[in-house]
């Protein structure tokens, strides 16, 4: 292709690329290193019949023209990120020497509330994603040993989770998981505990939002391990059948590694929508038992003291984590199909 074919060709990918991400990181990055102006705070005196008093008010003119003279709010540099709700650092340090072992200092961290978010973002991704593939493939594998004729019908069940919006998923197995519901009533007779009650447990809380992470997710992966396995080829399955190969040594010497590519891409998709967990949270109400990095820019966003800059600099160490979770198998795909041969 000619340079300026090229051109023409990639420039409405390269404006859109940069209309809808670069900008807004830049954006993000830059109010994180800023915050809100402070308001003016005046003493006013009040005289009256029984005599005069001070009292302290806001100064509306003069903070709205130190607002307009500096809309980006004053320069804090990276001291939003060292608070307390972010990086911590003054914390960590003190925890650190004050710590008897590691797990007191665990416990510690636990206490600070971005590593408590980020302990449990971390947990859920790396619980939810290789099981969400695992499943997935189960299923695809399982419909595509179905008659021809129950097929339609089975793929249509099997993606009924990710057709129901994920809101009213979640807020559907919340109903289910009350000791009221169903699950919850099963759960109580399983450990005959009457009192048991998922809602007010920080384990099987965690739990519950995995298990319908892998819920909501796994048709993903099934929709797109079963479009893989329909380019299997044929040849290679019979001339492996015809050398006495179980199903079991067709599946694990034919079919998954010629998959490899399609799992490499799902669990690039499924790193970046798992770490950013957030309508679980929000539906089963769970923000006393797990709260995520989403969720703390949620909160603070939210309310009449909007933090813009503390939600951005979550913002920013949240970009930062996906690009340290994505940075291997980016690299692995690099090494396979990005070298030169």
């Amino acid at each position: 292709m000619k340079h300026a074919s090229f051109f023409w060709f990639v420039l409405p990918s390269s404006l859109m690329m940069l209309l809808f991400i670069a900008f807004p990181i830049v954006s993000v990055v830059t109010q994180s290193l800023y915050q809100a102006h402070e308001q003016v705070i005046i003493e006013v005196e009040n005289c009256g019949p029984f005599g005069c008093t001070t009292e302290t008010a806001v100064d509306t003119q003069a903070t709205a023209a130190l607002r307009e003279a500096e809309p980006l709010g004053q320069w804090a540099g990276l001291n939003i990120y060292k608070d307390r709700n972010h990086l911590a650092v003054d914390e960590v340090t003190a925890a650190w020497v004050n710590a008897d072992g590691l797990p007191d200092f665990g416990r510690a961290l636990m206490n600070l509330p971005f590593y408590k978010a980020m302990a449990f973002t971390l947990t859920y991704t790396a619980v939810v994603t290789p099981l969400t593939i695992i499943l997935g493939f189960i299923i695809a594998i399982a419909v595509n040993a179905v008659a021809r004729s129950l097929r339609g019908p089975t793929i249509f069940f099997s993606l009924l989770p990710m057709i129901v919006t994920p809101l009213v998923g979640a807020l559907i197995l919340f109903w289910m998981v009350d000791a009221r519901g169903i699950l919850g009533t099963a759960l109580q007779w399983l450990a005959d505990d009457p009192s048991l009650s998922v809602k007010a447990s920080t384990p099987l809380m965690w739990i519950m939002l995995m298990v319908y992470g892998v819920w909501s997710s796994a048709p993903f992966a099934f929709i797109v391990y079963y479009a893989g396995l329909q380019t299997v080829n044929t040849d290679t399955l019979e001339a492996a059948m015809i050398d006495g190969a179980s199903r079991w040594q067709r599946i694990r010497y034919v079919v998954i590694p010629h998959l490899v590519p399609l799992t490499t891409f799902i669990a690039l998709i499924q790193l970046m929508d798992n770490f950013r967990v957030f309508e679980p949270i929000v539906s089963f109400s769970a923000q006393a038992h797990a709260t995520s990095l989403s969720y703390a820019i949620f909160n603070d966003l939210g309310g009449e003291t909007r933090l813009l800059s503390s939600a951005a600099a979550t913002s920013v160490l949240t970009i930062i984590g996906v690009a340290i979770l994505l940075s291997p198998v980016l690299v692995r795909t690099w090494r396979e199909f990005g070298s030169p041969r």
